[in-house]
Parts: structure tokens; sequence; C-alpha cells
């Protein structure tokens, strides 16, 4: 039987790809040619997603323990490096104006794929078998690569367009690229707000299970408001936040629905430390309202980091914006939990929003016409 320590060891190592993965995030940069392009490593990367999937059905989780864990480790190394192309992909392909809308998208994508691939999954598993749930989890972590293989020449071409044939060639655009990334205002103040930014709301999405529990509900009732009006709520507020960011302006609108988080965390606090045995539904009701919010504003500020990263090295750069996003989640929760020790549920909630409110003065400071908005151009000249 496995034991509760193996399961939490894998879990926790399976993180540490997604964690660290703008470590080798230059190596995709640095190696593209008009041979071996972005499309090249997400085709390669799912390619061995799926081949390692397969243990899972080759090998016994207990007593093939070790072996298994190999092959999910390599998978989780693959799914990081495609998802570190794709991303680099997406900004070297499309328009800034709609990347708002992409990235709403891409959220929607992985919020049905989190609810569909992780409950949903044991529930199919009697009708369908073990066989029948790992075709499909094959079937969906590969089948994207049929859309990077069909993808249009036009956008083919525009994403190969700033690739230098030579290896010394690519080298020294790379370089330049990164100098210049690391010598703008752009990258650091980027990097600030990626790890300042989400406090609201990243800390209350690890603890607000823990949290209901602890204020009455069962962990049933938890379970379906989590899977099902959390989950609506978010997807809704991705599509409409890339939408209405694309609209507005990339700025104002995450500074916006970024306040709309805040203003509903702290309702929330404050009807948690105000309304007593009256406060279960209300506490519902602001959550809700704090999921639409953080799909309003994931959707714009992952667009608001492409607007900022430089195509040549899109790979690394963004990587390294999400890295802080995580690192943002990281820090927050451990502080909240040191809060709530120490004090309350509600003052680690307060306390968090004004980290949040206070990062929002950033954003005046980001200029997003120095972004990859001009940068394809010039990045292309110096290409040449």
């Amino acid at each position: 039987m496995i034991v509760a320590g193996q399961i939490t060891w894998l879990t926790a190592v399976l993180v540490l790809p997604w964690t660290f993965k703008f470590a080798w995030a230059p190596l995709i940069d640095l190696l593209q040619n008009p041979r071996w392009s972005l499309k090249s490593w997400i085709v390669t990367a799912q390619s061995l997603m799926g081949l390692t999937l397969l243990s899972l059905l080759v090998f016994d989780p207990v007593s093939d323990f070790k072996m298994l864990a190999i092959f999910l480790i390599a998978h989780a190394f693959a799914a990081a490096t495609q998802d570190v192309a794709i991303d680099a992909l997406c900004i070297s392909v499309t328009a800034p104006t709609e990347r708002g809308e992409i990235n709403g998208w891409m959220q929607t994508g992985m919020l049905l794929g989190r609810a569909m691939l992780g409950g949903g999954a044991l529930v199919i598993a009697p009708h369908v078998g073990n066989v029948g749930v790992v075709g499909l989890l094959i079937s969906v972590t590969t089948f994207s690569m049929l859309l990077v293989l069909f993808m249009s020449s036009d956008l083919q071409n525009h994403a190969v367009a700033s690739v230098a044939t030579h290896p010394d060639s690519r080298l020294k655009t790379v370089g330049r690229s990164v100098r210049r990334a690391l010598g703008e205002r752009n990258t650091w103040i980027g990097l600030a707000f990626a790890l300042t930014g989400g406090a609201a709301f990243k800390a209350l999405e690890a603890i607000y299970g823990p949290f209901l529990i602890d204020r009455g509900f069962t962990e049933s009732e938890v379970g379906v408001f989590a899977a099902l009006p959390m989950i609506a709520l978010m997807v809704t507020g991705s599509l409409a936040g890339g939408v209405l960011s694309d609209r507005f302006g990339r700025r104002r609108f995450v500074a916006l629905s970024l306040v709309l988080i805040c203003v509903s965390v702290a309702l929330l606090a404050v009807c948690d430390m105000t309304l007593g045995q009256a406060r279960g539904q209300f506490l519902l009701v602001f959550l809700g309202i704090a999921a639409f919010g953080i799909g309003l504003f994931t959707a714009a500020s992952y667009a608001l980091f492409m607007d900022i990263t430089h195509p040549v090295v899109a790979a690394t750069q963004f990587s390294a914006f999400m890295g802080l996003t995580n690192g943002c989640e990281s820090w927050s929760t451990w502080v909240s939990g040191r809060i709530i020790s120490e004090h309350d549920y509600a003052v680690a909630f307060l306390g968090l929003c004004v980290v949040s409110l206070l990062s929002i003065g950033l954003l005046p400071f980001l200029d997003i016409t120095r972004g990859s908005a001009t940068g394809a151009r010039n990045e292309t000249v110096a290409t040449g």
C-alpha cells in the first residue's frame, strides 16, 4: 500500500518543474532556427507527455512506485517545457490587442481541465476502467499538438521571422535581448508586481476550504462550492477579463480587477468579524465575487506580462514573470498561515489586501509601448 509520505513526496516533487521552469527556459529561446522552432518544442514536449503517461498502464503504483515516479517526474518536466514554449509562441504570433482574450481562453481551458480531470477522472473510472482513464488523459494532454501542426502558414512564418539561422547569430541576438530586458524598468517593475499583486487572493485560494469548514460548512458543501460556483465564476471572469482588458486598456483594467478582489476579500473579512452565526451565506457571496475578480485579474495580468515581454526572449522573460506569481502564492500562503495562527483569518485577509492595493502603485510606471508591441520589429531588424 502506498503510504501518505510517498504521495506527499511525489506531489511536492512534481510541482518543482513548474516552479523552476524559468531555469531552462533560456534554452528554448536559444535553441531555435527555421528547422527547429517553438512549434518543434511544443510537439516534442507533448509527445513525451503522452508517452510518459503510458507508464500508468505498465507499472503498479505500489510495487513499482519508484519507476512510476520517474516517468511522472519526466512528464512534469515535459509539461512545464511545453507550457513555456506555448506562452512564447503566443507572444510571438499575437497582437497586443488580442492577448487578453487569448489568455482568457487559456485560463478557461486550464480551469475546465482541472475540474474534469481532477475529480472527473475519479467519477468515470468505474465506467471506463483504468485504460480508458489513461487514454482520456493522453488525448486531452496532447490534442493541442494537432492545432500546432496545422497552424496556418502565415502564423508559422511570423513565428520564425526573427529567428537567426546560424547558432552564433542566434546566441548574439538572444544575448542582446536579455541585456535589453534586464536593463529596462519594465522588467523589474513587472517582476515586483508579479511577486506582490496577487497576494490578496493567492493565499485565499489555498485556505478558503479550511476557512469555510471552520465556519461550520461541511466538507461536502465546500467541495460542491469549489467544483461548481467557484470554477464557473472564475471561468466567466477569465473570458470577460480578457475581452475587456483588450478594449479598455491593460493597466487600467488590471488595477480595477485587483481593486474588486480586494474589496470582496475585505468585505469577507468584515463579514466574518461582525455577523457571527448569520454570516454563512454572506461568506459564499463574497467568495464568489472574489472568484469572478480572480478570473478577471488573471487573464488581464497575464496579457500585461506578455505586453512587456520581448519576443526573442519570450520563454525566458515570461517564465520569470510566471515564476514570481508562483512565488507570490508561496510567500502569501506562508504569511497568512502565520497570521492566522497568531490572530485570525480576517486579519490575514485584510493584511494581504493591503499588499495587493499597494502593488497597484507600480502599474503607472510600466511602459506598454516598450514591450513586445514594438519589440518584435526591433528584434527582427537586429536579427537580420
